[in-house]
């Protein structure tokens, strides 16, 4: 339900710190939109949505990403590069210091839930300091009912406040920004950066420790969306991989496009309210429910504007970020899963973007490989989705996400596997990435035709079909698919060295051994099985 009903309750924030503030709570989309242009925040573009610029950041920073490491996460988390940990006693003091920064200021309050199935339902006070990184929250947030705020009480809270930079030197912190979670006091604080994607994957982050330690359940970066049968259909896959884009489908319904669990009843659950997608390159053409989703309410990121036009978004300028983004409400796109919870699942989808143009476009796992390939969560790095990322690069991500899972990777991997073959699901790998070379000399794969190749297996087109084993990789190649040129499907095919590809594949068969070595000490005959074979 669109709740943008005017909410006029006062409340206070004394309990977090904060004192003599100007509080704007609950405040409609409309406001929200309407003080980030009068405050020269953001411009309302063609399309009514309103465009505002992040700042300096303009992606994620995974380096200054911290787990405060207390009694709680202490024995629980997987310490390392990817989680690294942050003193009790420096949360505090740096807590202290934002939130004294804060009194006295005018912010902006909302309250929200995450987890739509209502078993697992949290609720989430956000305190931001602009209009419109609170109006990313309602966006991406769920929307509690305006007679369930009387009573609301937040378990978590969100503090964004880009303009408190750090001191390194007294605060503990990398450089002046920060994303910090504390499992203790519940609390995501984050400052000196205006990146959205931070206040939404830092909730991420803190489910993805809640749901399997505290609920048994799956947490999954992934999107989802139902047949018209019932099935659900999953979709894992890092940033530019295509997640947002294949899982609107106009044939199914979108559960959602980011971030999911999967319970033990064998239902899957939407953690968010809204969809933050990428609009590099976006046409109404190619994805239509995106672009039609693009109004009154929505907010653009780091997108240009045509010259002469004032308003008018260039969504092929890349001057600011690659990495530009549109944030709306799931009530934007029209065909979409009533309550955001589907049943059943049938399918997964492992999307992948290889820059080295060597794994095939489709290709079906066994439940071994299909282990292997999720800890292994294969893809590359597009241009500005992180700092410092200025041009595509291979890149492993165990579980495909692994900027945003606090466990070691096998725990996710073993209630994947766990829950693929109680529900019989069927796995594949979907390859997005490149074809007839690598990246610079070959082609990304056209979007039609992974669509194609995503139906025929969610119609159950490609069950009967002949198949060969990749000669490095050992997985299934179908060797026809409905609307997709044959000659394709062999990626070999495609190069203009067929012996040059052979090289290649080996060497990136090496890539997958050498990363995996880590886990193969926790990781069973099965799941090495599972392995290249080259």
């Amino acid at each position: 339900m669109d709740n943008n009903t005017l909410f006029t309750q006062s409340i206070s924030l004394k309990e977090l710190g904060i004192e003599n503030a100007k509080i704007h709570y609950q405040l409609s989309p409309d406001e929200l939109h309407d003080i980030t242009i009068k405050s020269g925040q953001g411009i309302e573009v063609s399309s009514e949505s309103l465009a505002v610029n992040t700042g300096a950041y303009t992606g994620r920073s995974p380096l200054d990403r911290f787990i405060v490491k207390d009694s709680i996460t202490e024995n629980e988390v997987w310490w390392g590069k990817v989680n690294i940990p942050f003193a009790p006693d420096d949360f505090e003091k740096l807590y202290s210091k934002v939130t004294a920064y804060l009194s006295g200021k005018e912010i902006f309050v909302r309250d929200s839930y995450v987890c739509s199935d209502p078993n697992y339902r949290l609720n989430v006070r956000v305190v931001t300091e602009t209009a419109w990184a609170n109006l990313f929250c309602y966006n991406m947030f769920l929307r509690p009912e305006v007679q369930e705020l009387a009573n609301f009480t937040p378990e978590w809270t969100l503090l964004c406040v880009p303009s408190f930079m750090a001191d390194p030197a007294v605060d503990a912190t990398r450089q002046s920004n920060f994303a910090i979670l504390d499992f203790t006091r519940k609390v995501v604080l984050i400052g000196g950066t205006g990146y959205t994607g931070e206040m939404k994957k830092g909730i991420f982050s803190a489910l993805n420790f809640i749901l399997p330690v505290f609920k048994n359940t799956l947490p999954m970066h992934c999107s989802a969306n139902v047949g018209k049968d019932g099935d659900t259909a999953i979709f894992f896959g890092l940033s530019g991989t295509g997640k947002t884009t294949l899982s609107a489908d106009p044939n199914r319904k979108l559960i959602g496009d980011d971030e999911h669990g999967w319970t033990n009843e064998n239902t899957v659950f939407n953690f968010e309210g809204g969809c933050y997608a990428k609009v590099i390159n976006l046409s109404e053409e190619n994805e239509p429910d995106i672009f039609k989703a693009i109004k009154k309410g929505s907010i653009l990121e780091n997108v240009g504007i045509k010259p002469g036009t004032g308003n008018e978004v260039d969504f092929e300028d890349v001057t600011i970020t690659e990495n530009t983004r549109v944030s709306y409400p799931i009530f934007h796109i029209d065909n979409i899963q009533p309550g955001s919870i589907g049943k059943n699942p049938k399918n997964i989808f492992f999307l992948t973007a290889d820059a080295y143009g060597i794994l095939p476009p489709i290709s079906r796992l066994t439940p071994g490989q299909a282990a292997y390939y999720f800890i292994s969560g294969y893809t590359a790095k597009v241009a500005g989705t992180e700092a410092g990322i200025t041009e595509p690069q291979p890149n492993f991500s165990t579980c495909f996400g692994a900027p945003f899972m606090p466990l070691h990777p096998t725990r996710y991997a073993e209630m994947l596997t766990k829950k693929m073959k109680d529900a019989n699901v069927k796995v594949w790998l979907i390859n997005t990435g490149w074809t007839g070379g690598p990246y610079g000399i070959g082609s990304r794969m056209k979007l039609k035709y992974t669509r194609a190749m995503i139906t025929a297996a969610l119609n159950g087109e490609l069950d009967d079909v002949p198949y060969e084993n990749h000669e490095v990789f050992g997985i299934a190649k179908p060797q026809t698919c409905p609307n997709v040129p044959s000659e394709i499907l062999n990626p070999r095919n495609t190069w203009e060295d067929p012996e040059l590809y052979d090289k290649k594949a080996v060497e990136l068969a090496q890539k997958f051994k050498a990363n995996f070595t880590k886990f193969e000490e926790f990781a069973n005959a099965e799941i090495m099985a599972g392995a290249p074979i080259a």
